[in-house]
């Protein structure tokens, strides 16, 4: 099969969503089948790519996936032709998700689109932010989704909350899998070594990117809690991103500032070490569409402490694989570790395998096929959707850009009007 695959994120950036279309795409070649990938161009991007089409001038967008429509880029339609896709697979509502509607509707190609994201819980990135500018945002992924011929969901809960919110074609669970062997390798002794880590010590890990959407202040209160009771315990952060001056800050306040180490970003053998350096790995995400890194931390053989959320709740087994939270609460967080903490070595030995079970059962090698099998079954039908849904679609955003720029006139001259009333020295003190 030709599979083309438009993605707003791709190598160098790393994401989960670059980090996933990577991963399929290794996948499917390796089972023969072609691959072309459209994707913007970054900054220090690989200059010697096989079957990627880089586009210019989106830039400085990866905080969030929405912007400004981009018209079909010149050579484009062209150079589809030319490849013959049987798929078109969209990563994205927004960008160059929209190209990937137009080209599907020119070639008459089946659209896939995965709901990687819950856009709503990224609209603080966007100056403006309010409840009505996150259902404007849910309306725009929902009409886009249902342009599609399928819908893949990373997860169970984000299909259920797909078909909840209207979204009518088929939709169909398919994570990005997880690397076992990429993982389940690492040299603890050595990552310990490095990091001047005692080999007793009880490591506390996170990975991911450190953002507000990712509920760190309230992972770090936790932990760092935790950590304040327990000599030998540390806590490691493999990522970058705004939210760490506030994990750091939050461990200064508990006096053990000396006990968080916080990495940056790593790769490949880097990233595997880090990960079998830890003890245990704590998630306090509500953001999450699946839980990727969680089947990451456990093909690197860790148990999991996280609150119940999409995402987590599909992989996270309580007492069996980890800890599953209900309550968003930093005592029982910490008592969560506490309990990882005192398992004897016999119980912890069971957690430990149930979580390497758990990476198993979600391989990339099983997601890849689950993908496939849609992909050949879509291939055999016609698309069933047409030009005149694409235009009623593009009517609905306009409608939506229409009112987003009329809340945000009004809200800024609401706040010019603050800001006059305050600034002149006649008002009431």
């Amino acid at each position: 099969m030709n599979i083309v695959i438009f993605t707003n994120t791709f190598t160098p950036h790393v994401g989960g969503v670059a980090r996933s279309v990577q991963a399929f795409t290794r996948h499917y070649r390796n089972r023969g089948h072609r691959v072309l990938t459209v994707a913007p161009e970054f900054k220090h991007m690989p200059e010697d790519e096989t079957d990627v089409i880089r586009i210019p001038a989106i830039q400085n967008f990866n905080a969030s996936d929405f912007s400004v429509a981009l018209p079909v880029p010149a050579g484009l339609t062209e150079a589809l032709e030319d490849f013959d896709p049987d798929i078109i697979h969209s990563q994205h509502p927004f960008l160059l998700g929209m190209t990937a509607v137009r080209m599907a509707r020119y070639l008459q190609r089946p659209l896939v689109f995965t709901h990687h994201t819950l856009y709503e819980q990224y609209t603080h990135y966007v100056p403006g932010d309010s409840p009505l500018f996150k259902r404007f945002i849910i309306e725009l992924a929902t009409h886009y989704a249902n342009l599609a011929d399928q819908v893949f969901a990373p997860s169970e809960s984000i299909r259920d909350l797909l078909l909840e919110r209207g979204v009518t074609v088929p939709v169909r669970v398919v994570p990005t899998g997880v690397e076992v062997e990429n993982f389940s390798n690492g040299d603890c002794t050595a990552f310990r070594r490095q990091r001047g880590i005692p080999d007793d010590a009880f490591v506390v890990g996170h990975l991911g990117r450190l953002a507000p959407e990712k509920n760190l202040e309230f992972l770090a209160e936790a932990v760092a809690g935790f950590v304040r009771e327990h000599a030998q315990a540390h806590f490691i952060v493999v990522g970058t991103g705004p939210s760490e001056p506030a994990i750091r800050e939050a461990f200064a306040r508990a006096g053990c500032a000396d006990r968080l180490q916080i990495l940056g970003t790593l790769e490949k053998q880097e990233l595997a070490d880090a990960l079998n350096g830890m003890d245990v790995f704590a998630f306090a995400s509500h953001s999450e569409t699946q839980g990727m890194v969680l089947t990451e931390a456990m093909a690197a053989g860790l148990p999991v402490v996280a609150l119940d959320a999409t995402g987590a709740r599909e992989v996270v087994r309580d007492q069996v694989n980890g800890r599953l939270l209900q309550q968003e609460d930093t005592v029982a967080f910490a008592a969560a570790l506490e309990w990882i903490h005192d398992r004897p070595a016999q119980e912890h030995e069971r957690l430990v395998n149930a979580a390497r079970a758990t990476a198993e059962e979600f391989s990339m090698a099983r997601s890849a096929d689950n993908a496939l099998e849609c992909f050949e079954a879509l291939s055999r039908q016609a698309p069933e959707h047409s030009r005149e849904e694409e235009s009623a679609w593009e009517q609905v955003r306009a409608r939506i850009k229409a009112e987003w720029d009329i809340l945000r006139s009004l809200t800024r001259a609401g706040d010019g009007a603050l800001s006059d009333y305050w600034s002149d020295d006649k008002h009431p003190e």
